[in-house]
């Protein structure tokens, strides 16, 4: 079935989405990550599209959203929830399943635990939930969140051409780099160097910190509703490490937890096999 491509305006904002399946069928809404945007998703919206609905929207300041510039915009996760929540109440979704990677995560598990009824499912690639899935990457991170213009240089290095590659690189195993496709680090590469938007990074970057208190929350959710989860990891990601993927047993016994042999975007090496676990997962969660 055909991906169809919309921009609708929330909050004076416009709002780029990726739609693909019947609208009458289980809905299924795809939260990218960092420094991506719903071009992640392609493989997903061809491969369930017989089966699903499923909408992928760019946020803010990523893809082919708007971008205002970092004094225009209160770039935060917060703000990019609101967003996503006006996205979802616009196009009518009362019921979704979410899945969730990367910035994904600490979007769609705030809509999720303040909206326990909306969502269905949970499907999490390198979506972190739980301290245990930080690695020694997020030292320089977390160090600027405590000082920004003393580690300034050096997380702005995050954002060139050879960090952006490396995360699509990295842990791949030798017979599957060459599924991996240098238009995915050069379109990234493309929308970070907009002028402007590397500042809205840094922004980003550094209210990312903000995240881990909403963390006790998640994990109450998981506990109290105890929704449908997937985990699909790859097991290789030097981003959100395995424990990471590992630690939503603790508050979800019944999870499907996959550690793939993958990196951070496993979508892209195992795209295939991710969409059979989603449509056997989906198939038993939603009846």
């Amino acid at each position: 079935m055909n991906v169809r491509h919309h921009t609708v305006q929330i909050k004076g904002l416009d709002v780029f989405y990726r739609e693909a399946g019947d609208p009458a069928n289980p809905a299924l809404v795809l939260l990218h990550g960092f420094p991506t945007s719903s071009a992640m998703f392609r493989g997903l919206l061809r491969d369930l599209s017989d089966d699903y609905r499923l909408i992928a929207p760019d946020h803010i300041g990523f893809g082919q959203s708007a971008m205002p510039l970092v004094h225009e915009f209160e770039y935060g996760f917060e703000s990019l929830t609101e967003i996503t929540l006006g996205l979802l109440d616009t196009l009518g979704l009362d019921r979704f399943a979410l899945y969730i990677q990367d910035y994904g995560a600490p979007i769609g598990l705030r809509i999720a635990s303040r909206h326990p009824d909306r969502v269905t499912a949970i499907i999490s690639q390198s979506g972190n939930a739980y301290l245990e899935g930080f690695t020694p990457f997020w030292e320089v991170l977390f160090a600027h969140a405590k000082d920004r213009q003393a580690n300034e240089t050096a997380v702005r290095a995050l954002l060139e051409p050879d960090a952006t590659r490396w995360q699509y690189t990295h842990g791949v195993p030798a017979d599957r780099l060459d599924r991996l496709s240098p238009d995915t680090w050069t379109l990234d590469q493309t929308y970070l160097d907009r002028p402007g938007n590397k500042e809205i990074q840094l922004q980003l970057f550094w209210d990312y910190q903000f995240n881990l208190d909403g963390y006790p929350d998640f994990q109450e959710y998981f506990r109290t509703h105890r929704p449908p989860t997937l985990v699909a990891w790859g097991r290789n990601d030097e981003i959100f490490g395995a424990e990471g993927a590992r630690a939503y047993a603790r508050d979800l016994p019944d999870a499907e937890i996959h550690l793939l042999d993958a990196g951070h975007f496993a979508l892209e090496t195992h795209g295939p096999e991710i969409a059979d676990l989603i449509r056997a997962f989906l198939a038993r969660a939603l009846g």
